[in-house]
């Protein structure tokens, strides 16, 4: 696995950081609905809009529920919450105990994403919506806080249940997209050329310390990572977010504690807004460091517990028959401290997989699979159900190749066994260059633009 890693950053050391102009963020698009109705909640009230006014700002309170338009709401798939027009809106995206919960235009960042808990709480930001007091009088203003399982963070949402029906297992296909490496290409244009809805966003790592930063130096907000992610959720798409990879300064080793490390990653959770969050564990300083990967497995049960609707793989090297030993003890300490871990994401690949990476990959699964049922006591649809594969399209790094016929066998084997999760590294390379060798821009074979990111839009 060192291979593949060496060639990112040794490509990216030759390609340079180029980062393409991006259109102006544009309106999301309509999400499905789960339900419309009242949300109720501390003393038999309803969630309202102070007097019904739909500016930018109003204050969201409890109220006597009288069925008006100021307590009708729509609850999205997106993760929104809708009224007047408007959306649930955290003030300032401000994570801080006792801030606001506001009226405001839905604009798809983090302080409009909302998860319902199996505990009934709604949570944004890493916190739980609450009411002041706590108090059940009308008017009493809402505002987010800490999570403590309290009667006033207790919501009933329309159709009479705290809880939305779940959503499907599976991950969207997602492709690696590395806004630092290559000529990375504008998601959107992708999007409208494949079909694909998602991308695997590489790579946060350590800007000096705990502080997490798109390769630990550009900022989570307002750079070019950011105009991507808006660009993609803007064409109503959603990302992953992959933190480590094989080169850089990781999180895992800087982060001082289990519980640094989470709120490391609740950061950048706060900022883009995840579907899932992706932790591509690798190298000496994390795979194989088990006290870092101790600390980075009890980080994700804190960000599991905080952010209940958001997925968590972890991703890391295999050899051709499974796991390795480091990959085993990883799986194995997932167990013993519990960790929800949703998907266990191999990369088959750089393994000296020979002439038939099908055979090759599909050997590796079993391996994984038999791996997970031994460490979580799990039938083999339930271990499949927990699993993902992470390919690199067209030559590694040992010259294997990954040819669009074979992706096509990997992705149609993964369907067939009920397999979660489907990515490779990395749509910047989803070009053709026959001989070409293995580059930042192409595949090194003969493809149509984008073919590999067709094929993964259909897992």
């Amino acid at each position: 696995m060192n291979q593949e890693r060496f060639s990112r950053l040794r490509l990216r050391l030759l390609a340079g950081a180029a980062a393409l102009a991006l259109p102006p963020i544009v309106a999301a698009a309509s999400p499905a609905w789960a339900a419309t109705g009242q949300i109720t909640g501390y003393g038999g009230k309803c969630v309202d809009v102070a007097a019904a006014n739909s500016a930018n700002g109003t204050q969201i309170q409890l109220y006597s529920c009288n069925g008006t338009s100021a307590q009708q709401w729509t609850v999205g798939t997106d993760g929104t919450i809708r009224g007047l027009g408007k959306c649930l809106d955290v003030a300032a995206a401000n994570s801080a105990n006792g801030t606001k919960v506001q009226l405001y235009d839905c604009n798809g960042t983090a302080a409009q994403s909302w998860t319902a808990a199996a505990d009934g709480s709604l949570r944004a930001l890493g916190k739980c919506l609450d009411a002041t007091g706590p108090s059940s009088a009308d008017g009493t203003p809402l505002q987010i806080w800490d999570c403590a399982g309290s009667a006033n963070q207790k919501w009933t949402l329309p159709g009479g249940t705290g809880t939305p029906p779940p959503a499907s297992g599976r991950i969207p296909g997602a492709p690696y997209l590395y806004m630092g490496w290559g000529n990375p290409p504008n998601p959107a244009t992708v999007m409208n050329a494949t079909g694909v809805k998602s991308f695997t966003m590489a790579f946060v790592n350590s800007s000096g310390g705990c502080t997490p930063a798109w390769d630990g130096s550009r900022p989570l907000t307002g750079g070019a990572d950011a105009q991507a992610i808006s660009a993609i959720k803007g064409a109503g798409g959603s990302v992953e977010v992959s933190f480590g990879g094989w080169s850089g300064n990781k999180l895992g080793p800087n982060c001082s504690s289990s519980s640094a490390y989470a709120g490391a990653v609740q950061q950048v959770i706060n900022a883009v807004g995840p579907a899932v969050v992706d932790f591509d564990i690798e190298n000496s300083d994390e795979f194989s460091n088990y006290t870092v990967q101790d600390r980075i497995l009890g980080g994700l049960k804190i960000v599991k517990q905080n952010n209940p609707n958001v997925k968590i793989a972890v991703t890391f090297g295999t050899t051709t028959s499974g796991p390795s030993g480091d990959g085993v003890r990883l799986i194995n300490q997932s167990k013993a401290l519990n960790v929800p871990i949703d998907s266990y994401t191999i990369m088959p690949f750089d393994f000296g997989g020979g002439s038939n990476m099908y055979q090759s990959t599909v050997n590796a699964a079993e391996g994984l699979k038999t791996d997970l049922k031994n460490a979580w006591g799990w039938t083999d649809a339930q271990a499949y159900a927990h699993m993902g594969i992470s390919g690199m399209n067209g030559l590694s790094d040992q010259q294997e190749t990954t040819s669009t016929a074979t992706w096509t066998q990997i992705r149609d084997w993964a369907l067939s066994k009920g397999l979660n999760r489907l990515a490779y590294w990395a749509v910047n390379r989803d070009h053709s260059c026959p001989g070409g060798g293995v580059q930042s821009t192409c595949s090194g074979i003969s493809q149509n633009d984008w073919d590999f990111t067709r094929i993964t839009a259909g897992f």
